[in-house]
């Protein structure tokens, strides 16, 4: 049934469809779905024992049963008042331990009282990891960047942060450009401490400061590891009191709660790190305690399950109405590609049907300006989901006309869903081009040319402004989203099998290509053509 005809048999639709958390208010009444429909799901997820499941993921779990682990990044943000015990061992206790390290560490580094090899003031911090260890601490650092001078602690030194994932050469080398080596500190965040890509990235940072004469006998204090492997760090040489341990049950994807992330903290200073935390603690609370009805993540997945399951919607496309979000679609194709791309059940059978559709996206108004035209007119319907920060974050300095952009911003928004709805067509567009003087042929091509069909859906999420507990409570809404998703298509969310096989490849592409071995075996022929000219370009 259109849209529309949805509004017009359901006149309460718009308040039935709608939920809220706190402040927050979801609209879900453009999608395609309705009261029944939803009722149904929840019963679904009864039968799939969702209940159980977030039960089991909070109590520490091994709910990761390829690797018999715990998830443990809820744990990450919960009060030391708590308790969650694995294995006999009090995690919580463990990670408050490394919070109160994190905490100095950043007072230290923020007053500059941790000094490197030369005794500067360490004013530069360069992150080096990849995927979650990356992304999280990415959008956290630039969604709150308005905040590092005013952290809370009246810091004298607030160092500037730069990211570094790839590991091409370049890369690394932009991010090192213009900074002295003297005042530069490298976080080097990986679990395993075998992160082929950060590994390489972290010894070339170190090749880069021991350039400076006066820091090759003290490399170490430019170095801060964030790692489960504290054996391996020690290996390449970091200081134990710059070792900040993280949870093996804790994968990439959500470790920005652990030590991963420092270097944020660091930059905005360790008030505003905190409330982050504790806006993720508030929505784990609510996933934990609401009834599956009103939940909100369990609401989102199990209109986002409908959606791609039951509809066939092969995407989903997230439009955040806000700058500072820019990074939030990056980050979520990452939580939600690498935790629910599978095709097998947590049993190994496969699985009869679609799963995790493709999820991307870019912020508002800069979208309505790319990809918008290919929603309203294109062939495909796909589900959008606005992200739409009601008030501007006010930090930072006032400018003139602020209110009536955010105004403009927000309208947008909210313009752009009803489009999507709405459509524009029949006679308002013919009188509207009558007017202009169209008759005949001119005017129906026109018309044509201008139609669009509607019928599309999407959902709106406003939050009242963006601010670190907001922020935390956003993206907990996502992870403990992804996780319901995972549940209702039988999944394991938290193993990453499929991340392994081109890692495994690429060792002997790469022997081959530095001249170790003289030639790749037992692959196929168009990739040891591409491997012999690509040799051969690298020495021309």
């Amino acid at each position: 049934m259109p849209l529309l005809r949805l509004f017009e048999a359901d006149p309460g639709r718009a308040a039935t469809l709608a939920f809220e958390w706190e402040d927050w208010y979801a609209d879900l009444s453009k999608l395609r779905l309705d009261a029944a429909a939803l009722t149904t799901l929840v019963d679904c997820a009864h039968a799939r024992n969702l209940a159980h499941w977030i039960a089991a993921l909070f109590a520490g779990e091994k709910i990761n049963q390829s690797e018999q682990r715990a998830a443990l990044h809820p744990a990450l943000r919960a009060p030391a008042s708590e308790s969650v015990v694995v294995d006999g061992v009090d995690v919580v206790a463990q990670i408050a331990a490394t919070r109160a390290r994190m905490e100095a560490l950043c007072r230290d580094l923020r007053s500059g009282a941790r000094r490197g090899a030369s005794g500067r003031a360490l004013t530069q911090i360069v992150h080096l990891g990849i995927g979650g260890s990356h992304l999280g601490p990415l959008l956290v650092c630039d969604a709150l960047d308005a905040l590092a001078t005013a952290g809370g602690d009246g810091a004298p030194n607030v160092p500037s942060v730069r990211f570094v994932s790839n590991v091409d050469p370049a890369e690394l080398a932009r991010a090192v450009a213009g900074i002295d080596p003297a005042e530069t500190l490298f976080v080097v965040a990986s679990k395993s401490f075998t992160t082929v890509e950060t590994l390489a990235n972290a010894h070339a940072a170190r090749a880069w400061l021991e350039r400076d004469p006066a820091i090759i006998a003290g490399a170490s204090k430019h170095f801060i590891a964030v790692t489960a492997s504290v054996a391996e760090a020690r290996r390449f040489g970091v200081a134990d009191d710059a070792i900040l341990p993280m949870p093996e049950e804790v994968g990439g994807r959500y470790s920005l709660w652990s030590a991963v992330g420092i270097s944020a903290a660091a930059r905005l200073g360790w008030p505003a790190f905190a409330r982050l935390l504790d806006g993720a603690h508030r929505m784990d609370v609510h996933f934990r305690t609401a009834p599956l009805a009103r939940n909100l993540p369990v609401v989102l997945a199990l209109a986002g399950w409908w959606n791609a399951r039951w509809l066939g919607h092969e995407q989903r496309i997230v439009v955040p109405y806000a700058r500072a979000l820019a990074h939030l679609p990056a980050w979520l194709q990452q939580l939600e590609l690498e935790s629910n791309g599978k095709s097998v059940t947590r049993d190994g059978a496969a699985i009869d049907g679609p799963t995790a559709p493709t999820v991307w996206g870019g912020a508002g108004t800069d979208s309505q300006h790319s990809f918008f035209q290919w929603l309203h007119q294109g062939g495909h319907e796909v589900p959008v989901e606005f992200i739409v920060p009601v008030a501007a974050a006010g930090a930072g300095g006032a400018l003139l006309g602020d209110a009536e952009r955010q105004r403009m911003l927000v309208a947008n928004a909210l313009a752009q869903a009803e489009a999507l709805m709405c459509g524009r067509d029949g006679e308002p567009l013919r009188r509207e081009l009558a007017s202009q003087g169209l008759e005949g042929t001119r005017l129906e091509a026109g018309i044509a040319a201008r139609r669009c069909p509607g019928n599309r859906a999407s959902m709106t999420l406003l939050i009242p402004r963006l601010d670190p507990r907001a922020l935390g409570a956003l993206l907990a809404l996502y992870e403990h989203r992804t996780f319901v998703e995972a549940i209702m298509y039988g999944v394991n969310p938290f193993d990453q099998w499929g991340v392994e096989i081109g890692k495994a490849l690429a060792k002997p592409i790469e022997a081959a290509l530095a001249g170790r071995a003289a030639a790749i075996d037992g692959t196929d022929a168009s990739t040891r053509r591409l491997v012999e000219r690509a040799r051969r370009l690298m020495h021309s």
